[in-house]
């Protein structure tokens, strides 16, 4: 199973709704960020969003792992997506392609350029379902979790994990 690549706003989502953990479950030993989404977080922490910290404790922990680009293609890509995308984003899209991980992403403009390239993707809801699908929530339990982040301002544009 390929190894999955998070930008910030997914990571965002569950843990301002304090289901980080989730994330953990499903993904322990496959999720990755790059060291420019670890910097967007370290943003978010010292702008206030405390329950970030749990991100820094994974990758210290090394549930999640910090990678870095690597020279060539993957530096090339993220320069030419960074013109119109976040670095988080651009760095994650990069990595996803060349290195054929699955990018997570909520950001309607990344998914889009990851599409265009060919880039596996998920997002907030995709995991949602997983978990329903693997049963470690039930569709209520999701739909809780939902409510939750939008909440926390996290735009759906579903009610309920049933719809999708």
């Amino acid at each position: 199973m390929p190894e999955i690549i998070f930008d910030t706003c997914v990571l965002s989502n569950f843990a301002l709704s304090g289901c980080l953990r989730l994330i953990f479950d499903l993904y322990r030993g496959e999720a990755s960020i790059t060291d420019f989404v670890g910097a967007e977080i370290t943003r978010g922490i010292h702008q206030g969003h405390q329950s970030l910290r749990e991100v820094k404790t994974a990758v210290r922990d090394g549930i999640i792992r910090e990678i870095h680009l690597s020279e060539g293609e993957e530096k090339a890509l993220f320069e030419n997506l960074s013109v119109s995308l976040g670095c988080g984003e651009a760095s994650s899209i990069a990595a996803a392609k060349v290195r054929g991980l699955i990018f997570a992403s909520a950001d309607r403009t990344a998914r889009r350029e990851a599409a265009r390239l060919g880039a596996a993707l998920t997002g907030t809801l995709g995991i949602l379902k997983k978990a329903v699908g693997r049963k470690l929530l039930t569709a209520k339990g999701a739909d809780a979790i939902l409510a939750k982040m939008k909440e926390s301002g996290f735009f759906s544009p579903v009610s309920s994990i049933k719809e999708i």
